[in-house]
C-alpha cells in the first residue's frame, strides 16, 4: 500500500508539473535547431529610412491623445498587453519602416507568388514548421482570420522551411496543410533563396506584418491570438510628436 501510495504521488506531481510548465512552452514557442544566422544589418539595399514613429515599447511621457493616434489603435499599447501574456513580442525592430525586401516563391501547389504583387493590400508573412506545436495552435487562428478578412484586404503567406533535422520535409508540409485544411497559401521553401529578414527567422511561430505600401510595420516571435492578429493589422505606431524650439 505505501509503495502504490508514493507511485500514486509521483505521478500527480508530473501531472501537477505538466499542467504549470505547459504555458511556459506554449509562451516560449519553438526554436529551430541550427547554427543562428549572422546579425541583421540596420540596413538594405532596397530598404527606405525608416518612419519617424514612436517604437519604444516603454514609451510614456505623453499620452496617447498626444501622440496622435487613439489608445486601442496603437501597436504599443498592444504590446504592452501581450506583454502580461507572455505569448509573443517584438522581434527584427530594426526592419519597423523599411521597404520589406522582394521575394518570388512558389506554393505547394505550384503557383508562383511575388511579394510586389501583393501591394495595395496588407500582407501577412507566417514562418511555422509541422513540428512546432504553437504553430498548429496559431494555425487555428489564422484559419479563422482568412475567413474573417476578405483577401482584397489582407493576403497571408505560410512561410515553412524545408529542413532534415528537426524534420519537416515538403512532402509532411503538403500533408499538414491538407489535414489542418490551411485555407491561405503555404510555401515550403529553402531559406538560401529568401533574404534577410525573412531566412534569420529562428523561433516559432514568427510573423511580419507590412503595409500596404510595402513597408514593414511589424515583426512578432510566439503565438498571437485571433484577437490579437485583427488588432494589430488595425493599428499602428503613433506618430514622433512634434517639438517645440
Amino acid at each position: 500500500m505505501h509503495r502504490r501510495n508514493k507511485k500514486t504521488n509521483l505521478w500527480l506531481l508530473v501531472g501537477l508539473s505538466t499542467i504549470i510548465l505547459a504555458p511556459a512552452i506554449i509562451g516560449a514557442g519553438c526554436k529551430k535547431k541550427s547554427p543562428p544566422p549572422p546579425p541583421i544589418q540596420n540596413t538594405h539595399p532596397n530598404s527606405t529610412q525608416p518612419e519617424k514613429v514612436v517604437t519604444d515599447v516603454n514609451e510614456s511621457a505623453k499620452p496617447d491623445a498626444e501622440l496622435g493616434i487613439p489608445p486601442q489603435k496603437n501597436l504599443i499599447n498592444i504590446i504592452r498587453a501581450a506583454s502580461y501574456r507572455g505569448y509573443w513580442g517584438p522581434a527584427f525592430t530594426s526592419w519597423y519602416g523599411r521597404t520589406a525586401p522582394d521575394f518570388t516563391l512558389t506554393d505547394i501547389t505550384g503557383k508562383q507568388h511575388k511579394l510586389s504583387d501583393y501591394r495595395g493590400r496588407n500582407v501577412l508573412l507566417v514562418f511555422w514548421a509541422t513540428w512546432c506545436q504553437p504553430c498548429h495552435i496559431m494555425d487555428t487562428h489564422l484559419i479563422e482570420l482568412r475567413k474573417d478578412i476578405g483577401q482584397d484586404d489582407l493576403a497571408i503567406l505560410g512561410i515553412s522551411y524545408v529542413s532534415q533535422y528537426p524534420p519537416n520535409t515538403a512532402e509532411m508540409i503538403k500533408r499538414f496543410t491538407a489535414s489542418s485544411e490551411i485555407n491561405y497559401p503555404v510555401f515550403a521553401a529553402d531559406d538560401r533563396n529568401i533574404a534577410a529578414p525573412y531566412n534569420t527567422v529562428t523561433s516559432l511561430p514568427s510573423c511580419i506584418f507590412i503595409r500596404p505600401q510595402g513597408t514593414i510595420k511589424l515583426a512578432t516571435s510566439g503565438l498571437i491570438s485571433l484577437e490579437e492578429f485583427k488588432a494589430i493589422l488595425q493599428a499602428d505606431w503613433p506618430k514622433m510628436p512634434a517639438t517645440g524650439r
